[in-house]
């Protein structure tokens, strides 16, 4: 017997490019993995959850600039793909996943693990299908990675354990995949209107988001141009924060009242690359003006005065001769300023006494962010790991900062720590974790071990969903469920035969940090974080004051007023 549909499938993703595929195996796989063991050219990388597999995948494809490849077994082994891939589709990153599925001859007869993978993987991609018959290899695998890559999406190849097994076609396309980076800028129409807007109104505010990396030096001239402050959402921290004196801060609900001020303080508000979600952070009255590569983000957040489809990079250097050259600086300095102050207010924060305990998580992450190697790749967990990544570790412009922005769904920094750190194995990862999500996907630490990868995991261990905490408080609920009686993770770390490091008290966290990074192996950093920090956003709505106050009445009727002295120790008093 010459090649089966299997062989097909891995020669085609050898050919484009992929170098691995992060699974579990099972038996509607064995086709696969038996090709991959023959090739010899592809590796699988094993996990021990898919969800990590969808997630590794997704952090390889995005660090890389390519594609990537997970894989799960027919029924359950798939159906856990689906948050992982989730996160690649809401956040646009090209990843094809193999579903393996139940025997072609008992699809519709309520087999065991039968499942509707066309069904069930339709919201979180551009493409699924299922292969059938032998015929439509490679041509379909090669329409799945071309739909991945051109959409910047999941496409999903539903392939039965059967059919992966039969006879395939001796031919292989040689180019099956077609990596493009088209230049796309609005017509001279378009940007005349643009500049006509930029060039009357003196108070102009920058809002600029992922959609801006690569262009760096671009925006900068932009903004200064313009004499504009900039605001950064979330996903352009990484490209924007570092050598930019026009930094005012991020917004959103775990931003500054800078970046907050500096939107709101405008009469023309230039989007450039970002799909901002919170609607009530956007100004009233401003003209806002948008750039973005997907049509179908424009005006979709707020109404818009104008909107344009391009990339930021060459639409702003089409934009750059039309504009005008304002002198007047007070817009700029007027919230440059103001960030500067809160910067100071935040840095105060981030402070540790040794003997005072417990440490606060400002103080941990600016620690880390420290002493972090300049090109370290940082994963986060969402909650309030993301909130302290966002305010204190500095960007270079060889750092990177990879999250679950888009989805929002607990527990993706480990499993995007490990893709990092197979793709690449001679950079620094540092996954900054929550103790909830850590132990929601802790078997994968194991993954860590098996493969000897360097990954090292610092856990805010506060023995809370600390966030959900805080959204409780904000709306008057006293806090209830979200207590965890979280272990020590050291102690876990060694059990697994990895290095593990406690730390509670301040003074020991730079030696604890400084021993963790250079250690040649995983290592697992434990860290008793303060459960009562404060996280407000920059804006306070009266209805959040009013659920602040409401909690607080509920705290002392429910026999926990000593968590209202807890706060204020913590808050008011360092």
């Amino acid at each position: 017997m010459g090649k089966t549909v299997a062989d097909v499938l891995i020669d085609t993703l050898l050919q484009a490019g992929v170098k691995r595929i992060y699974g579990i195996v099972g038996d509607s796989l064995n086709a696969v993995l038996d090709a991959v063991r023959r090739s010899g050219k592809i590796e699988w990388i094993g996990v021990r959850h898919e969800e990590v597999a969808a997630f590794a995948a997704g952090s390889d494809a995005l660090l890389n600039d390519s594609i990537a490849v997970c894989a799960g077994s027919s029924g359950p082994g798939n159906l856990h793909l689906i948050n992982g891939l989730y996160d690649c589709h809401r956040s646009h990153i090209p990843v094809l996943a193999i579903a393996a599925h139940i025997p072609s001859s008992e699809i519709g007869s309520a087999y065991f693990q039968q499942t509707r993978p066309e069904m069930i993987f339709k919201e979180c991609s551009s493409f699924v299908e299922t292969v059938t018959r032998s015929e439509q290899m490679p041509s379909m695998v090669n329409m799945a990675l071309q739909h991945a890559v051109a959409n910047k999406d999941v496409s999903v190849l539903v392939l039965p354990g059967d059919v992966a097994a039969l006879e395939g076609s001796k031919h292989v396309s040689e180019v099956p995949v077609h990596m493009t980076k088209p230049v796309i800028t609005p017509s001279q129409e378009e940007l005349e209107k643009l500049s006509g807007y930029l060039n009357k109104y003196d108070k102009v505010t920058l809002l600029c988001g992922a959609g801006c990396e690569g262009a760096h030096d671009q925006v900068m001239e932009l903004a200064e141009k313009l004499k504009s402050p900039m605001v950064v959402a979330l996903r352009g921290k990484e490209f924007l924060e570092y050598d930019n004196p026009y930094y005012a801060g991020l917004t959103g609900l775990i931003g500054y009242s800078s970046g907050y001020n500096a939107m709101m303080d405008c009469d023309v508000l230039l989007m450039l690359g970002t799909d901002f979600p919170y609607r009530q952070f956007y100004p009233e009255k401003a003209k806002i003006l948008q750039v973005d590569i997907r049509s179908e983000h424009l005006g979709r957040r707020t109404p818009l005065t104008c909107g344009v489809v391009g990339d930021v990079k060459s639409t702003v250097e089409a934009l750059l001769p039309l504009l005008d050259q304002k002198d007047n600086e007070k817009h700029l300095e007027k919230h440059t300023k103001a960030y500067q102050k809160v910067r100071e207010g935040l840095d105060k924060l981030a402070i540790g006494k040794p003997g005072k305990k417990p440490i606060h998580p400002q103080f941990l992450t600016k620690m880390v962010s420290d002493l972090a190697a300049e090109d370290t790749i940082f994963t986060c967990d969402v909650g309030s790991p993301t909130l302290w990544a966002a305010r204190y570790l500095q960007m270079n412009g060889k750092r990177r900062l990879l999250g679950s922005f888009n989805h929002g769904t607990m527990a993706n920094a480990l499993p995007q720590a490990i893709g990092a750190q197979v793709s690449n194995p001679n950079q620094q990862v540092v996954a900054l974790c929550g103790d909830g999500g850590l132990s929601m996907l802790m078997g994968d630490l194991l993954t860590l071990r098996q493969y000897k990868l360097p990954v090292k995991a610092v856990v805010f261990n506060n023995h809370a969903l600390s966030f959900v905490e805080l959204e409780m408080k904000a709306a008057g609920y006293p806090e209830t469920g979200t207590a965890l009686d979280s272990p020590d993770y050291a102690a876990i770390a060694r059990a697994m035969g990895m290095e593990g490091i406690r730390v509670e008290d301040p003074g020991d966290l730079e030696d604890a940090l400084t021993k963790a990074f250079q250690h040649d192996g995983p290592a697992i950093i434990d860290v008793a974080v303060n459960r009562q920090e404060l996280s407000l956003p920059p804006k306070i709505t009266y209805e959040q004051a009013h659920g602040f106050t409401i909690w607080m009445i509920k705290a002392v009727l429910n026999g926990k007023g000593n968590e209202l002295i807890e706060v204020a120790k913590t808050n008011l008093f360092r």
